[in-house]
């Protein structure tokens, strides 16, 4: 997809227009109707509390999120956020696989996974999600520049 230099296709570039959504349609990164989030106060708290860093909190209060609405990939994300920073990367790790089963292409989990993974020193897991998000990311994405730099200290890290 991406050449010697890191630049796509013509081809791709013609797919990707393609299939752009509709304008007007409100989405957020990871194709998810942003009106579901906004309307679920336990969302809302959870997201807050992830902004604050307040990781017990936010655990609480996407739980709940999680009850109300089980087959949202963005309330599985944050939870595997919350639980991989309050340490608990067993839980992370089940999240994260939770919200790439309900959107295979969640750039979020595909790049807060291979973070985890890097934490736990597991290199070739982190790099499936790069290589993941390099396919997602057709033109480049915030995910897959922070995970590529992640994985190039971890390298560099490794090396020294």
């Amino acid at each position: 997809m991406r050449n010697q230099f890191g630049f796509v296709s013509g081809l791709a570039l013609a797919a990707a227009l393609a299939l752009a959504a509709p304008q007007g349609f409100a989405m957020n990164s990871d194709s998810t109707p942003s009106t579901a989030q906004a309307s679920d106060p336990d969302y809302a708290a959870g997201k807050a509390a992830v902004d604050a860093k307040d990781w017990p909190k936010a655990i609480a209060s996407l739980t709940k999120a999680e009850a109300n609405n089980p087959k949202n990939p963005d309330v599985e994300n944050y939870l595997g956020y919350a639980y991989r920073n309050s340490g608990n990367f067993d839980e992370a790790v089940k999240h994260y696989n939770a919200a790439l089963k309900l959107n295979p292409d969640h750039k979020g989990a595909h790049e807060y996974l291979g973070e985890a993974y890097l934490l736990k020193g597991d290199l070739k897991n982190a790099e499936v999600h790069l290589d993941a998000l390099d396919r997602i990311c057709l033109f480049g994405c915030a995910e897959y520049t922070a995970l590529k730099q992640k994985v190039a200290e971890f390298k560099k890290n490794k090396t020294s």
